[in-house]
């Protein structure tokens, strides 16, 4: 792993004699295709950015999503990724928090700080960024990324931090615990089911544990990822291949249900599973990214006093999971299972996309 002295050393610039620089990105090219190749390297666009030299970066599920085309908004041409650490490169003249050498994690939504949805802290919704970077804009699996509203959309890593783990609070861990636990309102002594086992259904799972529920049942299809869930705090797991996970929840929890449950996958199964297993007066806090309509079975719900929330992250936890990181409350490395240098992002994709076969969880790409 690169020392923190180093990463403080900023990249030296290129000499290009007049003609533009570039560098090295993985990059969207429609059609489920993509490729390691040049782009310009960015620069200042307006006096708010930062350019910031990436370090480390890594593959959330919905950049798999984008090469399916399930993402209209992201056009041939872009560059991936929305999530990672660096060293910024270079400010803006409107920067005031930043300069050129500070190591920074980087919020995968963007936040103007100023706009009505900002003032809400709902900056997945701020009208000048939200979830821009690697969907609207080229994102940070590449040698440079552009950071549009630089002093409110990065977060400054302490004098030798180690940045590994501070890769997963870009994204996954504000989403597992603001779209699932917060959201949940899971509370000390109540009852938690997770729907789902891969990176954001354990995110969810090690966030759930800040605030000490009685029982954390976690559900799957895949038995190595039950085991995972298990070793990272599950109470209870259950193997849903047989299709009884209903019953089995029902038997766990004296006929009652659960006060909590997450939605950590995405598909109209799970999501009707979850409306089968919440208690009266619980929650269904929806996480997974859905493509297809699912049926709201509101014949048997009308009168049971649940709550169903949907969210897109916001990040506004940011400052307290970098807390809980730092005071070692919580240990986001867990999630990690595999690195690769940035000319190998390619092989990388090809590791997180086959995670039944290759045991991926998240992986690391280091430039």
């Amino acid at each position: 792993m690169t020392n923190a002295a180093t990463l403080q050393a900023p990249a030296a610039r290129p000499q290009t004699g007049g003609v533009a620089a570039t560098m090295k990105a993985l990059v969207y090219l429609g059609d489920g295709k993509k490729a390691f190749q040049a782009k310009a390297k960015p620069k200042i666009a307006v006096p708010t950015d930062a350019i910031v030299r990436m370090v480390k970066t890594t593959i959330c599920g919905t950049d798999l999503h984008i090469l399916k085309g399930d993402l209209p908004t992201a056009k041939p041409g872009l560059i991936l990724g929305h999530e990672g650490v660096g060293v910024v490169d270079e400010v803006g003249p409107g920067v005031t928090s930043f300069k050129r050498g500070d190591r920074v994690l980087i919020s995968c939504v963007t936040s103007c700080g100023a706009c009505a949805y900002c003032r809400k802290l709902m900056f997945s919704h701020c009208v000048n960024g939200g979830w821009i970077l690697g969907n609207l804009i080229d994102g940070t699996q590449a040698e440079f990324v552009r950071i549009p509203y630089a002093d409110t959309s990065l977060y400054p890593i302490l004098e030798g931090e180690d940045e590994e783990p501070l890769v997963l609070c870009s994204d996954i861990l504000p989403t597992g615990f603001e779209c699932g636990v917060l959201n949940g309102q899971v509370v000390p002594g109540s009852t938690v089911a997770i729907v789902g086992s891969g990176p954001i259904g354990l995110a969810a799972l090690l966030t759930a544990q800040f605030y000490s529920p009685a029982e954390i049942i976690v559900i799957d299809l895949d038995e190595k990822r039950l085991g995972i869930a298990k070793k990272f705090g599950a109470t209870s797991v259950i193997n849903s291949t047989d299709g009884k996970a209903q019953d089995a929840v029902m038997r766990m929890t004296g006929k009652r249900g659960v006060d909590t449950v997450i939605e950590a996958v995405g598909v109209p199964a799970t999501f009707e599973l979850c409306e089968q297993i919440v208690a009266p007066g619980g929650r269904i806090a929806n996480v997974g990214v859905h493509g297809k309509p699912v049926a709201l079975h509101l014949e048997q719900l009308w009168d049971r006093n649940i709550s169903i929330t949907t969210r897109l992250v916001d990040t506004v936890s940011m400052p307290i999971l970098l807390k809980m990181v730092r005071a070692k409350r919580i240990d986001p490395k867990r999630l990690i299972t595999h690195h690769f240098k940035l000319d190998a992002v390619v092989d990388a994709y090809d590791t997180f996309g086959n995670a039944d076969k290759t045991g991926a969880l998240k992986v690391i790409v280091e430039s």
